[in-house]
C-alpha cells in the first residue's frame, strides 16, 4: 500500500486571521501563540477535522499539568500563514502539514525537531503507523512527523438524485464521465462542479489523468528532475484529454470565481446545481458539516474513471498519504508533546475519525470500521487504498513549497486557455524540483 497528503476545506473558526501573526484559538484557547506562556500550541488548518482534534485537546489536558491549546487558521494560504510566523516567537511548538516537500525547507532551516528520541522512549509513535504513510514525513532518512487525521484519496463524489433524473450512472470509465457531461448539461446543470478559484482542486484533474494514461513513472520522473517527461507523448495525450473536457462544458463557465475552501463548490453539489465533483475524501465530512440531510441521503462516491489504453493501473490512487504533527526545535515542553502524540494512535483518535468519514492510518483501524456510523464510506477508502498499487502524492505536496505558485499558474491558465499544451509544458519544466 502506497500512500501520500492535501488541502482540506476550511471552515471559519473565530475572527478571521489578519497576517499581523495574531492567531485565534479555537476552542477553549487564549489566543496567540508565545514562547514562554507555558503551553503548548497547537497549530492546525481549520476545517471540519477540528472537532476531533479539539476532543483530543480536551482529553490530554484533563491530566495533563501542561496544557494544549488548538489554534487554527482560516484560509486557504495556510502554508503562506505558516511561512510568515515558522521563524518568529509566534511559532507553534506543533504545527499541521503535509510531510513530504511541505516540511523540506523547515527540517534545512534546522527548526524541526527530529522525533528519534520521542520514538526511543515510545516504540509506538512508529510501529502504530502504516510504514508507507509514516515514511513520507521522513526527511533525510529521520522522522519529522507524526501521522494525525486520515488518509485522503481523491474521489469523485456525486448528488444521486441530479444522475438519477439524468439516467446518468456513476462513471467508471472515461468515455461513460463524457456521455454524462453531455446529459447532465441537457438537464441544465452544470455537470462537474470546480472550485477553481482556489486552484488546488483543479489540479486533481491533472494528477489523475497523467496517472491514468502514463502511470505514476511519468510524474516521478518529472519531480525528480527529468524535465523532459513534461514533453512526452503520454503527457501531451493527457492535456488533450483535458482540454476535451472543459471544452465539452463539463465544468461550465464560471468555475474560477468558484471556491471549494468558502463552501461554494459543496454547496452547488448539494443543492442539485451540479452532478460530480472531485475531491478529497474529507469531502464526505465537509458535506455531513454543511448539509447534513443532503450527505446521509444523496451524496455518492465512486472511484476515478479509468481511460481505455491508458499505462496507469486503473486501482492506482492520487491525494494525500495522511495530514501530520512536526515539532518546532524551540518548544519548552518535549516531554508533553511526545505524550500528546501518542493520542493519535489511540482507539478513541481512531473511533472518532472514522466517526466523521476520515481514515486513520493506524494499525489498528481495521477493526474499527464495521463499528461507525460511515462502515459503508470507511470501508471503501480503506479498501481502496490498500488494494491501490500506487498512491500519487498530490503535485503541489510533491514538488517543493517554492514551486506551488508558478505550479497553480500553470494549471490554472492552461484550463483557461491562456496557455497552450508547449506554453504549459515549458511552465512545468522551468519548476524547480529542489
Amino acid at each position: 500500500m502506497k500512500t501520500r497528503a492535501r488541502l482540506p476545506r476550511l471552515v471559519a473558526c473565530g475572527a478571521t486571521l489578519a497576517l499581523a501573526l495574531t492567531l485565534t484559538a479555537c476552542g477553549d484557547g487564549d489566543g496567540g501563540a508565545s514562547a514562554d506562556d507555558g503551553k503548548i500550541h497547537v497549530l492546525v488548518y481549520g476545517d471540519a477535522t477540528n472537532k476531533v482534534e479539539k476532543q483530543l485537546v480536551d482529553t490530554f489536558n484533563k491530566t495533563s499539568d501542561v496544557k494544549v491549546v488548538l489554534d487554527t487558521i482560516p484560509g486557504a494560504d495556510y502554508q503562506k500563514k505558516l511561512q510568515t510566523i515558522i521563524s518568529t516567537p509566534q511559532a507553534p511548538d506543533v504545527f499541521f502539514n503535509w510531510g513530504g516537500g511541505s516540511i523540506k525547507p523547515f527540517v534545512k532551516a534546522g527548526l524541526l525537531m527530529p522525533l528519534d528520541d520521542f520514538i526511543k522512549k515510545d516504540p509506538g509513535l512508529e510501529s502504530n503507523f502504516l510504514p508507507s504513510v509514516f515514511n513520507n514525513a521522513v526527511v533525510d532518512g529521520k522522522p519529522y512527523g507524526i501521522p494525525m487525521r486520515g488518509t485522503q484519496p481523491v474521489l469523485l463524489f456525486h448528488n444521486k438524485a441530479v444522475l438519477d433524473k439524468a439516467g446518468v450512472q456513476p462513471p467508471k470509465t472515461w468515455d461513460e464521465l463524457l456521455d454524462a457531461v453531455g446529459k447532465l448539461k441537457d438537464e441544465g446543470v452544470t455537470p462537474i462542479a470546480l472550485g477553481g478559484g482556489d486552484v488546488w482542486p483543479t489540479q486533481m484533474w491533472f494528477q489523475y489523468l497523467f496517472d491514468r494514461i502514463a502511470g505514476p513513472e511519468l510524474f516521478a520522473k518529472a519531480v525528480g528532475g527529468d524535465k523532459s517527461a513534461w514533453e512526452s507523448a503520454d503527457s501531451k495525450k493527457a492535456l488533450n484529454m483535458i482540454r476535451e473536457l472543459v471544452d465539452a462544458g463539463a465544468f461550465g463557465k464560471n468555475y474560477d470565481s468558484v471556491k471549494y475552501t468558502n463552501g461554494g463548490s459543496v454547496q452547488l453539489v448539494a443543492s442539485g446545481k451540479a452532478g460530480f465533483e472531485l475531491m478529497g475524501s474529507w469531502y464526505y465530512s465537509q458535506q455531513l458539516t454543511d448539509h447534513k440531510e443532503f450527505a446521509e441521503k444523496d451524496l455518492g462516491y465512486t472511484a476515478f474513471p479509468t481511460v481505455a489504453g491508458g499505462k496507469g493501473d486503473p486501482g492506482n490512487v492520487a491525494g494525500n498519504t495522511n495530514n501530520y504533527y512536526s515539532v518546532m526545535k524551540k518548544t519548552k515542553h518535549p516531554e508533553a508533546v511526545a505524550e500528546f502524540l501518542k493520542l493519535m494512535y489511540s482507539d478513541e483518535f481512531v473511533k472518532a475519525q472514522l466517526d466523521i468519514g476520515n481514515l486513520p492510518t493506524t494499525t489498528n483501524t481495521d477493526k474499527f470500521i464495521e463499528t461507525t456510523g460511515n462502515a459503508e464510506y470507511s470501508r471503501f477508502q480503506y479498501d481502496l487504498v490498500a488494494d491501490a498499487p500506487s498512491f500519487q502524492l498530490s503535485w503541489d505536496q510533491a514538488y517543493p513549497q517554492k514551486a506551488s505558485s508558478d505550479l497553480h499558474k500553470a494549471i490554472q491558465q492552461f484550463f483557461n486557455g491562456q496557455l497552450d499544451t508547449d506554453g504549459f509544458v515549458k511552465a512545468m519544466q522551468a519548476l524547480p524540483t529542489e
